[in-house]
């Protein structure tokens, strides 16, 4: 019921999310969250619309497929919710902001890594680390069929504009990545390589994977 500090109540500036969220966390640890509090936070957060029926059907195929999740919000709070739903072990790779708690016990956020590109917040290009893990799985000599990217966010239209006509795009439909697609597919026929697949509910992502394996 208090007045949030004005500076919180506007929103990032472009690219600065990162930023941003370090305030925020610095604002909550002052009014008095700690560990436990986040946790239960983190784990009460609601996955996708769908993303269960997803994760079951992954957890089913695990031979198939090899699952990482590359995040702009930080490990803390992804770890904390995957194993609450109990999905934790379905993940080969996390990669996210890392965030921990300092001497105080306020929870603090970093930046993943640094990198050249511009289309990206300061902090975590998508497209970099997709390529880089795609190339040191070809060093440990694992071939990949086809990659098929699962996301919502502006961010994750630059690694997709990395997929090739073998793969699989599958933006949340109505949000940035899926709007950056059409904007591409409308401007640049053709320029967008992967196939395109909007779901408004994950278990459709889960449906195109089965029909595949048939």
């Amino acid at each position: 019921g208090r007045a949030l500090p004005e500076q919180l109540r506007q929103s990032p500036r472009e690219g600065s999310y990162n930023e941003h969220m370090q305030r925020v966390l610095a604002f909550l640890g002052e009014q008095g969250l700690r560990a436990g509090d986040f946790r239960a936070i983190y784990e009460n957060i609601p996955l996708s619309p769908g993303m269960a029926e997803l994760f079951q059907f992954l957890s089913k195929h695990h031979e198939l497929f090899e699952v990482i999740l590359i995040s702009d919000a930080n490990m803390f709070g992804i770890e904390a919710k995957l194993r609450a739903a109990g999905v934790r072990s379905l993940f080969r790779k996390i990669f996210s902001n890392p965030a921990s708690f300092d001497r105080r016990g306020f929870l603090t956020l970093g930046p993943y890594h640094s990198h050249k590109c511009l289309q990206c917040p300061a902090n975590m290009c998508k497209r970099k680390i997709l390529t880089e893990y795609l190339a040191e799985r070809a060093q440990e000599e694992v071939e990949f069929q086809r990659v098929f990217y699962v996301g919502d966010g502006a961010n994750d239209f630059c690694p997709s504009g990395t997929l090739t006509a073998a793969d699989v795009a599958f933006p949340r439909k109505g949000y940035p990545m899926h709007r950056m697609i059409q904007e591409v597919q409308e401007k640049q026929p053709g320029a967008f390589q992967a196939a395109v697949v909007p779901w408004e509910s994950a278990t459709e992502v889960a449906r195109y994977l089965q029909e595949l394996l048939k």
